[in-house]
């Protein structure tokens, strides 16, 4: 995982740690499941059979990049949250043939991902500028003129695991380095059957399992905790009252975790659930009002040809 570097902020994050695991119910910051293995299994849930985001996307991309390359004529990629970067290659090779694009620009919390992802796209588009960013989504990142029009991308699920609350920070901290020309595709999940559903977050194979575990193995080796993984189930519901998939972990047994970096104890009753994530789904409506409460105005909405899963072309208002 890759931790904030000043002091101060090291000491905020710690505390909003102990805060979330000291609340009720108890949560936990998704930003603690992304080491390089974290990273690597959140790539792999892509890849179940079970998980229908990823090539609802690429159907959407593959159907409108050359109309997406033609509309925004970008000369920067910013993909924010870049992954593996698989399809993104997409719109790379859409704006390549469009005739715009000079540099990539992708962003991501795990610095091992994006160098891995950086040294493939160097390799399979030498005359590509690629320059890596490990930050979270709302860092400025300080892009000049010479970069615009910029296209900014946040693929995946990832806009709905925000609360209300930190969608409306998000958009209004992407809003101020939107400039004239520039736009953001929007990925969001649509709301549909439960089944299919909690069946994209609980696959067969247990890599959702693995990877949401993999936030206590590295609080064990960041903060010295000594949680042990098999004390814990892990449990996917589906709010329809919210229309979000609440993804947590559930102890097997009343247990006390230390942090010995923090010098704290937690303490966990049989059956009580670590929250570790929500993944809310939209409709077209929705996502509208919040862009438009936001600034922004929404020019195009794609969807796939299932109607499970939305991209949406944005520009400032």
């Amino acid at each position: 995982m890759t931790l904030s570097t000043t002091g101060a902020a090291v000491v905020t994050e710690h505390r909003e740690l102990i805060l979330g695991l000291m609340s009720a119910p108890k949560r936990l910051a998704t930003k603690w499941l992304y080491d390089a293995r974290g990273s690597a299994l959140y790539t792999t849930i892509a890849q179940q059979p079970e998980y229908y985001i990823d090539d609802a996307e690429r159907e959407i991309i593959t159907r409108h990049g050359a109309a997406i390359a033609a509309r925004t004529r970008s000369r920067t990629l910013v993909d924010l949250g870049a992954g593996s970067g698989r399809k993104t290659r997409l719109l790379l090779d859409a704006l390549r043939a469009e005739g715009s694009l000079d540099r990539y620009v992708p962003v991501d919390v795990s610095d091992a991902a994006l160098q891995d992802v950086a040294r493939a796209l160097r390799a399979d588009y030498p005359d590509l500028d690629v320059r890596p960013r490990a930050a979270d989504f709302v860092s400025p990142l300080g892009l000049g003129a010479q970069d615009t029009p910029a296209l900014f991308t946040f693929f995946g699920a990832t806009y709905g695991n925000f609360r209300s609350a930190e969608r409306r920070r998000f958009l209004a901290a992407l809003r101020a380095q939107l400039r004239p020309g520039d736009r953001l595709l929007l990925g969001t999940d649509l709301v549909k059957d439960e089944a299919t559903l909690r069946a994209a977050y609980d696959d067969r194979a247990g890599v959702t399992a693995a990877f949401v575990k993999n936030g206590l193995t590295v609080l064990n080796r960041e903060l010295g905790a000594n949680f042990r993984l098999h004390d814990f189930d892990h449990d996917v519901t589906w709010n329809p009252h919210l229309a979000r998939i609440e993804n947590a972990l559930r102890a097997r047994r009343s247990h006390t975790v230390t942090f010995a970096s923090l010098d704290r104890l937690v303490h966990f009753a049989a059956g009580e659930r670590l929250h570790v994530g929500i993944s809310v789904k939209f409709r077209e409506d929705g996502v509208r009002s919040e862009l438009v409460a936001a600034g922004l105005r929404l020019e195009q909405w794609w969807t796939d040809s299932a109607g499970r899963y939305a991209v949406s072309l944005v520009s400032a208002a």
